[in-house]
């Protein structure tokens, strides 16, 4: 698993076209990192695994090319925290539950404080 050390230093891709946000380098091995800013909604944060931008021919989406990212950086503003997990095994959403389910379920449940740990 790819975790990022606290003492990396963060680099900025040149272009807004790249298929990462940021990268992390830690004197060994360059981390690619996708940023994103999400708000709870009924208790739980949706990553959907699509990139969206605007051009004068509209609005445009495209699945991400998880190949291209290593680890999703996820701020949540309700909860004032980021949440980090590797794209590999998600298909098109991504949910981390914030909040209690109302019926109490736990299976097959991505619970945030399983997510908080600063890679």
């Amino acid at each position: 698993m790819i975790w990022l050390k606290k003492d990396s230093i963060v680099l900025f891709p040149a272009t807004e076209h790249a298929p990462f946000d940021l990268v992390s380098y830690d004197g060994d091995r360059f981390v690619r990192i996708q940023v994103k800013y999400r708000r709870a909604v009924n208790g739980s944060v949706q990553i959907p695994m699509r990139s969206w931008w605007a051009d004068k021919n509209g609005s445009h989406g495209k699945q991400i090319d998880k190949s291209q990212i290593d680890v999703f950086c996820v701020y949540c503003p309700d909860t004032d925290k980021c949440y980090y997990f590797k794209p590999d095994n998600v298909n098109t959403c991504f949910s981390i539950r914030v909040a209690p389910s109302k019926n109490n379920q736990a299976k097959n449940v991505n619970f945030a404080d399983d997510y908080t740990g600063a890679p």
